[in-house]
């Protein structure tokens, strides 16, 4: 298949190692964080640490909408599928985070609350035309990458006048979170994290482009390299990040041409601002407030806004006291650093978000790491 068997090339992958291998300088070390969790996968999917030298690491970053998605917007939507009836719809992997008092939107759903898994708005929307005299709040989370799909369905209720639908709107922004992490104590003053570069993201950057990186390349002296998902794309990416450090570059370089460009799609941002604008405050998990780093719905779709609608009122609530999901999102600690991973932590009973979503930093140690041996 094009653009999938050529970037799995096993022969391939040893020569770009062979190259990484040959230009990491012995006497240095070298740390490239993966912001995006799909990157996360295809790492440990594919044993990359195996094939890089030990001087080289990879840090995993915040990179999962479900993951950095606080308790407190949880239970705003089992509040509202709960105690106000509504007609919840979301993606597959929110229902099973956990939320506060022992519940999660699937644990609300048994409990009575109409949840509904969907694949896309448009589901959302058909279910409110399907069911006129219902409340249906769209319970919408993601970066740049599903900001556009609500963005049409907040204009598909506008046309066809569903009152009967809103959003919960708790879409993120990507760079916000890169300069949050690159301002933080652990990575700026306490030494904690010690950062390179960046691996940036492949599926928001095809909606955003390369250009809003050139920022943390200028101000913060850090390369970043935009990759695909394949093993091959990931591994042409470090050795580009391991070339521009050797040569004191900073710039922004992009791996994934082949769906990238530097100003993104301009019909899917033109989309967004039409219909949202930025939040002052929210909260990330992991991150704690993050200013200007999510997406509230524009005066002129207010109708649709469920916050507004619902009069919710944000209340931040606090993780498992001995989850270290948060840790692991700032790139401190890694899944293994946990003392639940594992053993009561679990996909099939996960603690934390980090080991619910497919994207999760947990989750893919779990599924592909959790055998090997620790450096």
């Amino acid at each position: 298949m094009k653009f999938v068997d050529e970037f799995r090339d096993g022969a391939l992958a040893q020569g770009i190692a062979r190259a990484i291998h040959a230009e990491a300088q012995p006497h240095r070390r070298y740390a490239f964080m993966e912001f995006c969790g799909g990157h996360t996968h295809a790492i440990a999917r594919y044993g990359i640490p195996d094939l890089l030298p030990a001087h080289v690491r990879m840090i995993h970053g915040p990179g999962c909408p479900v993951c950095v998605l606080p308790i407190g917007r949880i239970d705003l939507a089992i509040y509202l599928a709960v105690k106000r009836g509504v007609i919840l719809c979301t993606y597959g992997d929110t229902l099973r985070v956990p939320a506060s008092d022992g519940l999660s939107l699937l644990r609300a759903k048994a409990q009575g609350g109409d949840i509904r898994m969907i694949y896309s708005p448009e589901d959302a929307l058909r279910i409110a035309r399907d069911n006129p005299k219902r409340e249906v709040v769209l319970f919408a989370i993601g970066f740049e990458t599903t900001t556009p799909p609500t963005a049409v369905a907040l204009m598909g209720a506008e046309r066809e006048g569903l009152d009967n639908f809103s959003v919960l709107c708790c879409h993120v922004l990507t760079p916000a979170a890169i300069a949050h992490i690159l301002d933080s104590p652990e990575v700026r003053d306490l030494g904690l994290v010690s950062l390179d570069g960046f691996i940036g993201p492949a599926h928001v950057s095809t909606i955003i482009g390369s250009q809003p990186y050139e920022f943390f390349a200028e101000e913060y002296r850090k390369p970043v390299v935009i990759a695909g998902f394949e093993p091959l794309d990931v591994m042409q990416a470090i050795l580009m990040l391991v070339r521009q450090v050797n040569a004191g570059r900073f710039a922004v370089e992009n791996e994934f041409t082949r769906a990238v460009s530097r100003a993104g799609n301009r019909r899917a941002q033109a989309l967004v601002v039409e219909c949202f604008e930025l939040r002052k405050h929210f909260e990330w998990r992991g991150l704690g407030e993050v200013p200007y780093s999510a997406l509230k719905i524009r005066e002129r779709f207010a109708r649709f806004d469920a916050e507004a609608r619902f009069d919710l009122a944000y209340q931040p609530a606090p993780d498992h006291k001995a989850c270290a999901c948060g840790a692991i999102l700032r790139g401190v600690k890694q899944p293994i650093d946990c003392t639940l991973f594992g053993t009561i932590c679990t996909p099939d009973t996960p603690m934390g978000s980090c080991m619910v979503s497919s994207e999760g930093a947990c989750a893919a140690h779990y599924t592909y790491g959790r055998h090997r041996s620790p450096a």
